[in-house]
């Protein structure tokens, strides 16, 4: 039976599935930070980047699969998030994707897939048109691009068992667990100003790209969705029905199944 929680019950209680024993991990001094990174497996890297406020635990159903296929699974906490410091500099989505190249030329990376949910969804995409070299393909999951792009939220019970969960997963996480609330304020302020996303910017860009939406997203409007992918160059758009902005953890094989397609299509 395919495991769902829709609800986000599961998530609340007891986080995502465990993440399976880390093959390398460590640190990485970047830019006025230390990020943490771990990796799992041989094979084509895939880099998982989540979304804000959570961390490289959020995708603990999908390490274990993405290994299983025969990938090499890198998971990277964000710049102040998990496991990872920062300074006192905002956050900057840039900032962000520095980071990412720096986790890849420490573990002598040269190319990688990236699969981004939400916040690391712009993270990828950003680094794809930093440094195109380095991505082999980007699996936009669950952001904007640009401020009109987002929805008013309404904070329901989904959203705040999500959010009870990255609280208690920070104070166990973070070198500065009475922080949290500080913490929340500055990814804010980040995600009510950025990314800002030129039409032309986006059309520049030329590594594969799927534009993933789900059908229920709290945050992200379909029709912007559809807009990147309609002005990125050969972009696909991918709609992942009965689920929301929390699909990884709500439904995973069907969340799964999306990135196997994109990855299978990227090494044909």
């Amino acid at each position: 039976m395919e495991f769902c929680d829709d609800d986000l019950s599961k998530f609340e209680a007891h986080g995502a599935a465990p993440l399976p024993t880390i093959d390398q991990q460590g640190h990485v001094e970047c830019d006025g930070a230390r990020i943490w990174y771990a990796s799992y497996g041989t094979g084509s890297p895939v880099v998982l980047l989540h979304g804000g406020l959570g961390h490289s635990g959020n995708w603990g159903y999908q390490v274990p699969a993405l290994v299983k296929r025969g990938y090499r699974a890198i998971v990277i906490d964000s710049r102040g998030h998990g496991r990872s410091s920062r300074d006192a500099r905002k956050y900057t989505y840039e900032l962000m994707a520095s980071d990412v190249l720096a986790i890849l030329d420490a573990l002598q990376i040269e190319k990688a897939s990236l699969v981004g949910w939400s916040d690391g969804a712009c993270i990828s995409l950003i680094l794809a048109m930093k440094a195109p070299q380095r991505a082999a393909g980007v699996f936009f999951f669950a952001c904007n691009m640009d401020p009109s792009g987002t929805k008013e939220i309404e904070f329901g019970p989904t959203l705040k068992r999500c959010f009870s969960r990255h609280a208690k997963d920070y104070a166990l996480l973070s070198a500065t667990p009475d922080q949290f609330n500080a913490f929340v304020d500055a990814v804010d302020e980040m995600m009510k100003t950025e990314p800002n996303c030129t039409k032309e910017q986006l059309g520049r860009i030329h590594v594969p790209v799927s534009i993933v939406q789900s059908e229920h997203d709290e945050f992200i409007k379909q029709d912007h969705a559809e807009y990147l992918a309609e002005t990125i160059p050969n972009a696909k758009f991918v709609r992942l029905a009965g689920v929301s902005h929390f699909a990884p953890l709500q439904r995973p094989e069907l969340f799964n199944n999306a990135v196997f397609d994109f990855l299978d299509k990227l090494a044909s």
